[in-house]
C-alpha cells in the first residue's frame, strides 16, 4: 500500500501549527526525540521534518509528495509545485521597510538605492513589474540592521506585528506579498498517492471549516421565525423546534466567525433571545 509522503518544518511556531492541524484530522503520530522521519499510526503518512528553505526544492524533485510551507518561502524558491489548499495559520507579509526618517511612503524612493532582503526573487518581480531600479543586496539573516550600518536605504522583509522594524528604527511602506501557511503538492504525484492525498484534503478542509463557524441556538418567537431565519448566512434552513412555551421556539444554525457580531445584533434587534453560541470541532459537508 503507497504512504503519502508530507514535509514540514521541523522546528518553530510552523511546526506546532502544522502537528496541530494533523492531530485535528485523527492523524496520530508518534514523535521520537530528534527524529526526522516518521509514520503516522492510523493514517497512511509519512512525516519529514525539515527545513524551510529546503522543502520547495524537495517538493519539485519528488523526494516529499506534500508540504506544508509557507507560501512565501514556495513562491521565493520558484520550484515546480501546486498550492492546493491554503491553511489559514502563520499569516505574515512581506514588505518594503525604510528608516523612519524617511517621510515617503512612494516606491520611487527606492530608485537607484540599495534593498536589503532575504527574499531577492520576490522582490526583483516586484521592482520589475513598478519598473523601480534598484540593487538587491542578499543578506540570510538580521535584515533589519542593513540600513543602520550604512548597508542599504530600505530593505524587504517578512512582517508579523511590526515590533522588530520598530525596535530598529524602521517603519513599513509598501507590502509586496500577503502570505499564510499552505498545503502544497509535487505535481509528479500518481494516482494511488493523489486518493490518499483527496483523503486528506478532506479531513482538512472539514477542521479549517469548523474553525471559521459557530454552532448558534437561539429563543425565537414564532412570528419572527421567517424573520430571524433571513437573517442567518446558513448552509441551508435552520432547524427550527418548539419550545414548551406556547409561542416560542428554539432555532439552531450555523454562523461565520468573520460576521459573528454583525449578524449578532441583528438578531437581537429582531427579538432572538438566549442566544448560546457554541465552538464547532469538524464540519463535513
Amino acid at each position: 500500500m503507497s504512504t503519502l509522503k508530507i514535509a514540514i518544518q521541523k522546528s518553530g511556531r510552523l511546526n506546532q501549527d502544522s502537528l496541530k492541524l494533523l492531530k485535528d484530522c485523527g492523524i496520530k503520530i508518534d514523535n521520537g526525540k530528534d527524529q526526522l522521519k516518521v509514520s503516522a499510526r492510523n493514517f497512511p503518512l509519512e512525516i519529514l521534518y525539515l527545513r524551510n528553505s529546503d522543502i520547495p526544492q524537495y517538493l519539485e524533485d519528488g523526494v516529499t509528495d506534500i508540504a506544508i510551507i509557507g507560501e512565501n518561502t514556495l513562491l521565493e524558491k520558484q520550484k515546480k509545485a501546486d498550492i492546493i489548499e491554503l491553511l489559514g495559520f502563520s499569516k505574515c507579509r512581506l514588505s518594503l521597510a525604510v528608516p523612519k526618517t524617511v517621510e515617503t511612503d512612494d516606491i520611487s524612493y527606492f530608485e537607484g538605492k540599495k534593498i536589503a532582503t532575504s527574499y531577492p526573487n520576490t522582490l526583483k518581480k516586484f521592482l520589475t513589474e513598478n519598473n523601480i531600479n534598484a540593487q538587491i543586496h542578499v543578506i540570510s539573516g538580521s535584515v533589519e540592521i542593513a540600513p543602520n550600518i550604512g548597508l542599504a536605504a530600505g530593505i524587504c522583509d517578512l512582517v508579523s506585528s511590526g515590533s522588530t522594524l520598530f525596535k530598529n528604527g524602521l517603519r513599513e511602506t509598501t507590502v509586496i506579498l500577503k502570505s499564510q501557511a499552505v498545503l502544497a503538492k509535487s505535481v509528479n504525484l500518481n494516482d494511488d498517492k493523489q486518493a490518499i492525498l483527496d483523503r486528506l484534503v478532506f479531513r482538512i478542509q472539514s477542521v479549517l471549516r469548523a474553525k471559521n463557524t459557530k454552532y448558534i441556538l437561539m429563543n425565537v418567537p414564532n412570528d419572527k421565525i421567517q424573520e430571524i431565519s433571513n437573517i442567518l448566512p446558513v448552509l441551508k434552513s435552520p432547524t427550527v423546534l418548539p419550545h414548551v412555551d406556547e409561542g416560542w421556539s428554539s432555532l439552531h444554525s450555523v454562523i461565520e466567525e468573520d460576521t459573528f457580531w454583525s449578524v449578532i445584533d441583528d438578531l437581537k434587534r429582531a427579538g432572538a433571545e438566549g442566544i448560546l453560541i457554541i465552538p464547532i470541532d469538524k464540519m463535513v459537508l
